[in-house]
C-alpha cells in the first residue's frame, strides 16, 4: 500500500469515499457534518448505530456510518471490527408479518440486537477484498454484471482544507498535506458549489481558505480536463432537478 492510500485511511477520505459509493448505490444518507467513526464492538453495533431519537448516534433512520476500532484515548475497542463489515437494520412490519414477529426471529436466530430487540446487526469478521475482487470482475466481463452501481447523486465527498491555504499553493490529493475528504448530501455540495476530493489535486488556490473549510470551484483555479468539464456538467443537471423538485 503506497502511503498517500495509506494516509488517506487515516484522515478519513477513503472511508468517505467508500461511503459515498455505498450512499449512491443504496439510497441511504451521509450524516451532514461528516462520518462520526464511533468506537464501538460488535456486541454495540446495534445499539450505538440507532437514530439519536431511539438512543443511538444517527442523525436519521437510513444513513451510512463507519465504526471506529480505537477508543479516543487509542485504546483498543473490545470486539472490534478492524477488517470486517457491518449492516444494521431495524425490525419493521413491511414483510406484512408485523415487527414484533420480526423481533422475535432476531432473538430466535441469535442475531445480535440493541436492548429493545428493535435493531439488529449483522456483520462479517473479515472483508477479503483480494479474493472478492475477481469474482466482481469475472461476473462484469462474462455476464456483464455489477457487484454494485450508482443510481443517483445522494452523497458526494467534498474537499475539506487540512490546514489555511493561501492564493498560489497547489492542492495534493488524497492522503496528502492539503486536503482530505469528508462525505456530504449531495444537495448539501451542490447547493454550496462544493470541490470533489477528486478532482482536487493539482489546482491552484486563489484566495484565502481556513483551515476546516470546505473548499468550493469558487476557492481554486479550475482546469478546463474532460473529468472537470464532465463534472461541472453533471452538477449543473443536478442542481436543476433538485431546485425543480424543491
Amino acid at each position: 500500500m503506497n502511503p498517500q492510500m495509506f494516509n488517506s485511511f487515516l484522515d478519513g477520505t477513503e472511508s468517505a469515499l467508500e461511503m459515498a459509493a455505498i450512499s449512491n448505490a443504496s439510497g441511504l444518507l451521509a450524516p451532514r457534518d461528516g462520518l462520526l467513526f464511533p468506537p464501538v464492538g460488535t456486541h454495540d453495533l446495534a445499539e450505538v448505530l440507532k437514530p439519536k431519537a431511539h438512543g443511538g448516534v444517527l442523525e436519521e433512520a437510513g444513513m451510512v456510518e463507519v465504526v471506529s476500532s480505537l477508543e479516543r484515548d487509542g485504546r483498543h475497542v473490545f470486539n472490534d471490527l478492524r477488517w470486517g463489515g457491518y449492516v444494521t437494520l431495524e425490525a419493521s412490519d413491511e414483510s406484512g408479518r408485523g415487527a414484533d414477529y420480526v423481533r422475535r426471529c432476531f432473538k430466535e436466530y441469535g442475531v445480535t440486537t440493541d436492548t429493545s430487540g428493535r435493531y439488529a446487526t449483522l456483520y462479517r469478521p473479515s472483508h477479503l477484498i483480494g479474493l472478492e475482487l475477481g469474482v466482481s470482475v469475472a461476473s462484469a466481463a462474462l455476464r456483464g454484471e455489477a457487484t454494485g452501481r450508482t443510481n443517483g447523486l445522494v452523497s458526494d465527498v467534498v474537499a475539506i482544507a487540512k490546514k489555511p491555504l493561501t492564493p498560489g499553493e497547489m492542492l495534493d490529493c488524497e492522503g496528502g498535506f492539503t486536503v482530505w475528504g469528508r462525505i456530504a448530501r449531495a444537495e448539501d455540495s451542490l447547493n454550496n458549489h462544493g470541490l470533489p476530493i477528486g478532482l482536487a489535486h493539482g489546482m491552484k488556490i486563489k484566495r484565502d481558505v481556513a483551515e476546516g473549510a470546505m473548499l468550493t470551484w469558487n476557492d481554486v483555479e479550475a482546469s478546463d480536463s474532460q473529468a472537470v468539464t464532465i463534472r461541472r456538467a453533471m452538477e449543473d443537471m443536478f442542481r436543476a432537478r433538485l431546485h425543480k423538485a424543491a
